[in-house]
């Protein structure tokens, strides 16, 4: 699915930021995190990422300035738009692939990811 994100420069965690910002509004950044199950840290990265390339906006909770609010931009809905549907591009190449098999090829993609985020995020800091 990376490939199907390439020309756009997301991938396809950022694709899910952007869902659910597009499609469920203005989210905190903790409940985010929670909903598409990724490591604060991993989350940290991908919203700066999406911050810094103008696609969401991030701004203190007014209840608790230590929490963030994100919301999508007018530059993100416009790629939102132009973005292809990962998920019918998920039902179609999964469809008939076995529960059990397909949930361990999530875990492993989504251990990969973070470890690879992890080691991303390590080298910027150095």
């Amino acid at each position: 699915m990376e490939s199907v994100l390439r020309p756009y420069d997301i991938g396809s965690t950022q694709w899910y930021v952007l869902y659910q910002l597009a499609n469920d509004g203005p989210t905190m950044q903790r409940d985010l995190g929670r909903m598409l199950q990724i490591e604060r840290a991993t989350l940290s990265g991908i919203v700066s990422t999406l911050v810094r390339k103008g696609l969401v906006e991030q701004t203190p909770d007014p209840a608790d300035q230590r929490q963030r609010m994100l919301r999508i931009t007018a530059s993100g809905l416009k790629l939102w738009d132009e973005l292809p549907d990962l998920a019918l591009i998920e039902a179609v190449a999964f469809d008939g692939v076995d529960a059990a098999e397909l949930a361990t090829v999530v875990k492993v993609l989504k251990n990969a990811t973070q470890r690879l985020n992890d080691h991303l995020s390590k080298e910027v800091e150095s």
